[in-house]
């Protein structure tokens, strides 16, 4: 039961896309030394102060919108090349936003989109599965890369509502941890905010695709809405320990 006065504190753990693609030596779209934090997610994954850990694993179709090979040259360089995307929703067609262009990665059912072993999945309550609309891209578990939040809308992205699961347990902080820091965790941790908890990234439970210039923006985006950005050895995560 929280003191009087202390803001009630009811913990989730999101562990954004810890899949093979993301992943050295073999990974598609590999992420710099990302398996190393495999060992304090697991840490996370077993306080029992967490209302609900929640996983997320890319979920693509061949044809998703963000592959360079769907596009034609000289404008399908993976990394390098921008195209414009669409908004899905209804009547917002003419709303475009610039889509960076991936190598082919976490293509639904391929080995490539499976959690790496190294993580102990089985201390996940859900796992959802997102980015499965072939029209838009989506890095954040909540929504599309257009904002789109509506259940209805979002599903055809994503099979869970997070949102609703979170309110079920009464959650009133989302701690978010994985890869990458400067795209689907940023994107995740950022709308976990926009959507009324309080948001913390654990800096040292995430790599980034740029650890550079990307995080930096990541951390300029954070200060903006109100994320937290913390580290497994600060009092915060103290409070989860105890």
């Amino acid at each position: 039961m929280a003191l009087q006065n202390e803001p009630e504190f009811i913990p989730a753990l999101i562990v954004v896309d810890m899949q093979e693609d993301f992943c050295p030596p073999n990974g598609s779209l590999a992420v710099g030394d990302a398996r190393s934090i495999a060992p304090l997610i697991n840490s996370l994954l077993e306080l029992p102060i967490f209302a609900i850990r929640i996983g997320t694993q890319d979920w693509h179709p061949q044809n998703h919108i963000s592959f360079a090979s769907n596009h034609v040259p000289p404008n399908n360089k993976p990394f390098e090349s921008y195209i414009e995307m669409n908004n899905p929703a209804p009547g917002k067609a003419l709303e475009t936003k610039q889509q960076r262009l991936w190598p082919v990665h976490c293509v639904a059912s391929t080995s490539g989109a499976t959690i790496i072993p190294e993580i102990s999945d089985r201390k996940l309550d859900v796992l959802a599965k997102k980015g499965m609309d072939s029209r838009v891209e989506m890095y954040s578990v909540f929504s599309d890369a257009f904002r789109n939040m509506d259940p209805a809308l979002a599903r055809q992205s994503v099979d869970r509502d997070v949102k609703a699961l979170l309110e079920e347990k009464k959650v009133t902080d989302v701690f978010v941890v994985g890869l990458a820091g400067d795209y689907c965790v940023k994107f995740t941790a950022i709308d976990a905010a926009r959507a009324g908890f309080r948001s913390w990234v654990i800096e040292d439970a995430t790599k980034c695709v740029d650890p550079g210039d990307g995080w930096q923006q990541a951390l300029a985006e954070f200060e903006e809405v109100g994320v937290i950005v913390t580290k497994s050895d600060s009092k915060e995560l103290a409070r989860l320990r105890t």
